[in-house]
């Protein structure tokens, strides 16, 4: 099937490894353009170098740090140059906080939801004018799971991924007059190096397979395994196709059913 993004040009937050990388493939192997960027421009041009891409499909690079409003400016103003344009924008850039209530800093705090909240406001605001001029134009934020089901050893990056799932519900009717669709895809236990870190920290003498299928099974993950950073990029993808033309507001959990909520 023909996603219709043949030509567009997408902004990915975040795409040197994991799911923003494997999201600029899955657009790149569609044919379109994809605007990336990372703190390490270099690590993330050699990772998007290595991607297969359609015909014609251009990227464009750049180093910013999406908590700076006059970063992320200037990356989307270059991007926009670069590409003629922004038709869609995928707000990737995070990380988790492993730390219960009792263990997280009131700075610690302020830098979860500046990095959650804020990274995407200032990517939203400074892509708005290319957006409106879009016949297509579609926000996907990533967000998790935990945003609707939180977890006390996450206790400040569950907080702030749920002010983040809020706060697309509101882009989505603020921006709908527009033609701006907004929506979520909120992950569960995804194979990335965080992951992978966290595994080569514990010592474990299980192999990596048996460690995340142990893991799957202490977290009820239903499929018992990790997802792929791959599997999240499709349903990112489609969001952002003129296909999901009337999908706006919505959040898809990619989880392997770990959801424990109505």
């Amino acid at each position: 099937m023909d996603l219709g993004l043949t030509g567009r040009a997408v902004v990915v937050t975040g795409a040197s490894s994991g799911v923003g990388l494997a999201t600029a493939g899955a657009l790149l192997a569609e044919g379109a353009h994809v605007a990336a960027c990372a703190r390490d421009e270099q690590r993330l041009a050699a990772a998007l170098a290595e991607l297969p891409r359609a015909d014609g499909a251009r990227t464009y690079t750049a180093a910013c740090d999406v908590t700076d409003g006059e970063a992320v400016s200037a990356f989307l103003d270059g991007a926009a140059s670069e590409l003629g344009g922004i038709d869609g924008v995928v707000n990737n850039a995070g990380r988790s906080l492993l730390a219960a209530l009792g263990d997280t800093t009131d700075e610690q705090w302020r830098e979860e939801l500046h990095l959650k909240v804020f990274s995407v406001l200032h990517t939203v605001r400074a892509a708005l004018p290319w957006l409106r001029c879009s016949d297509c134009p579609a926000v996907v934020n990533i967000n998790a799971i935990l945003a609707k089901q939180p977890e006390t050893t996450l206790a400040a990056t569950s907080a702030a991924r749920s002010a983040l799932l809020n706060l697309s519900s509101t882009l989505s009717a603020e921006y709908a007059a527009d033609g701006i669709r907004v929506n979520s895809v909120c992950l569960g236990l995804i194979d990335t190096g965080q992951w992978r870190r966290r595994y080569e920290r514990s010592g474990s003498s299980l192999s990596w397979r048996e460690w995340t299928a142990e893991l799957a099974r202490d977290r009820g993950i239903p499929l018992g395994r990790l997802g792929a950073a791959e599997e999240v990029a499709y349903a990112v993808v489609m969001l952002l196709s003129p296909r999901a033309s009337y999908i706006t507001g919505t959040a898809i959990d990619v989880g392997g059913g770990i959801s424990r909520y109505l």
